[in-house]
């Protein structure tokens, strides 16, 4: 497959750059070369490699780091807030209840469902699958149902997952061992992959998305000591540093937002690249445009407005805070107007050979995009599964090249000039309305 994929680029290159000299090409795809490659493949290609020859200490720091979890064995409690979730919770419960780490408790927190939910769930409790089960009449947003769950909560640790989350039977340990690396890191992430890859080609584009951005760009902001969100479907917390920052303010965005509070706070976030949480994404083309757009939204909220204090000089600033802000409103918020300015420079200034110049950029892309998946395969623990996405590394470039960009593209300018992420039915208008008024 790869060699077929090589000798299409060859094709294409000789084709192609016939008229277009290599000083050219260069300067014609500055944008890439100079914006893209720099960030998302050479640096992440530095730290994979760095990634693989520290195998054996890391190895080393996680056995320490498990021999004093087991020594402490600290209750876990296990929060899974949601919204009509009743056809997911069994699967969770079960992906649960075979995990390594045994010592836990199981809360789960309805928001407001009208599905069957309240029927399961109680069963589920009455049956000693679950510990609690909690429910808010009235629905009230993500972040107010896991405060909700947190009040009740008597662990240690707290657990976020999404309830149509399920997880490798040593996540839980897995995602643990970070709190006893470093006293100072109250929050890890974990890692999110996509479940239902094969369900259509919208799915399969986020399934190599999510093995690329979190798998790896999340190790590598780690690394470099500039994560910057622990996604809501599997987080892992101090509880005691949850109550003292306030857990989750209400509003879009929360996900983003409690990371930012943690490292304003003073202490660290690190991502397990080996606690494996698997979701399902959208399958549909609109409903990945919406989720995007939402995502998009509340970056420019809570980055851009909230938290504009990290960028500024203070008495508690702090670099990496700075740097780790910084890099993700520029590589995800600001250079999306400089990708447009860039795309309308090109039609403007090669109007007469357009379908040459896009091929050529595209050819550029894949190129990188086989860069990309060979760091995946450095460092994925199941590998030999994600080679079946290969074939799709052909259409991924228009993907992340255009779809992604342009669609995160809107969401900035209608968030910048029109706060529309408070009016997202994603979250009640009610908690939404309160954090506008609150700056939240």
């Amino acid at each position: 497959m790869l060699d077929f994929c090589f000798d299409i680029v060859d094709g294409v290159v000789a084709c192609f750059t016939r008229n277009l000299s290599w000083s050219a090409i260069l300067s014609t795809y500055w944008f890439l070369f100079v914006v893209e490659f720099p960030r998302y493949y050479f640096l992440e290609l530095v730290i994979a490699i760095y990634y693989k020859f520290t195998f054996r200490s890391r190895q080393k720091r996680q056995a320490v780091a498990r021999m004093k979890l087991y020594i402490e064995n600290p209750l876990i409690t296990i929060l899974a807030p949601g919204k009509n979730e009743g056809k997911n919770i069994y699967k969770l419960v079960k992906s649960l209840n075979e995990q390594t780490y045994r010592n836990y408790e199981i809360i789960i927190v309805d928001d407001g469902s009208d599905d069957a939910t309240p029927l399961i769930c109680r069963d589920l409790e009455k049956a000693g699958y679950i510990d609690l089960y909690l429910r808010a009449d009235v629905r009230g947003g993500k972040a107010s149902a896991a405060n909700f769950g947190t009040n009740y909560s008597k662990g240690k640790y707290v657990v976020h997952l999404d309830a149509d989350s399920s997880l490798d039977r040593d996540a839980i340990e897995k995602i643990l061992l970070p709190f006893y690396y470093d006293p100072k890191i109250k929050a890890v992430g974990g890692c999110v992959k996509v479940r239902n890859a094969d369900a259509s080609l919208c799915s399969s584009m986020q399934a190599l998305e999510y093995l690329k951005t979190i798998q790896v760009g999340r190790m590598v902001t780690s690394e470099l000591g500039i994560y910057h969100i622990i996604s809501g479907a599997f987080g892992a917390f101090d509880r005691e540093k949850l109550m003292q920052i306030g857990m989750w303010d209400i509003g879009p965005g929360l996900d983003g937002d409690i990371t930012q509070k943690i490292r304003k706070s003073g202490d660290k976030v690190y991502f397990a690249e080996d606690a494996i949480c698997m979701t399902s994404v959208p399958t549909q083309w609109h409903a990945l445009f919406k989720q995007r757009q939402r995502w998009s939204k509340s970056l420019i909220r809570f980055r851009l407005r909230k938290h504009f204090d990290i960028l500024m000089p203070h008495k508690h600033f702090d670099i990496l805070n700075w740097i780790s802000n910084m890099e993700n409103l520029l590589y995800d918020c600001f250079f999306n107007f400089l990708w447009l300015f860039y795309i309308v420079m090109l039609v403007f200034m090669h109007t007469d050979r357009l379908m040459e110049i896009f091929l050529v950029g595209w050819m550029i892309r894949y190129c990188f995009s086989l860069v990309a998946f060979g760091v995946i395969m450095m460092i994925s623990e199941r590998a030999s599964e994600e080679k079946k996405l290969i074939p799709y590394l052909f259409i991924s470039t228009f993907y992340t090249g255009y779809f992604l960009r342009s669609t995160r593209l809107l969401a900035h300018i209608k968030e910048l000039f029109f706060f529309s992420s408070y009016k997202d039915p994603w979250n009640p208008k009610k908690t939404s309305d309160l954090a506008q008024i609150e700056g939240m």
